[in-house]
């Protein structure tokens, strides 16, 4: 059975940090791409942060160089670190991971409220 399990979502103030992990179980977690997407009501679900099985990493301008999505292949675990949060980074954050045999799985969610 596979699990892809999120943590560390919060409120936190604009200008603060936070820790997302994602500890994945029942994949060969190597082999996998993963990604961190977030989404607000009515919104559709955007990519934030990805990492291939290789290291490569990706961001979209809107977070660049206050994100920074790392993994752990010992742990199956991936993490999004964030920082200088602004009221917009307020989402839903969801981990995802999917390979070359077009297996893709999801989370169930973590929220992150940036607000004063």
């Amino acid at each position: 059975q596979v699990q892809l399990v999120e943590s560390g979502g919060d409120l936190v103030q604009p200008g603060g940090s936070l820790r997302l992990s994602c500890a994945a179980s029942g994949i060969i977690f190597s082999i996998y791409d993963m990604g961190w997407y977030r989404q607000t009501p009515g919104k559709e679900r955007e990519l934030v942060a990805s990492i291939t099985k290789d290291g490569i990493t990706k961001y979209p301008d809107s977070v660049k160089g206050r994100f920074t999505i790392a993994r752990d292949n010992v742990k199956s675990t991936v993490y999004l670190q964030m920082n200088n949060l602004k009221p917009e980074d307020t989402a839903a954050y969801y981990c995802n991971a999917a390979n070359q045999y077009w297996e893709n799985y999801w989370g169930q969610g973590t929220q992150v409220t940036v607000s004063s």
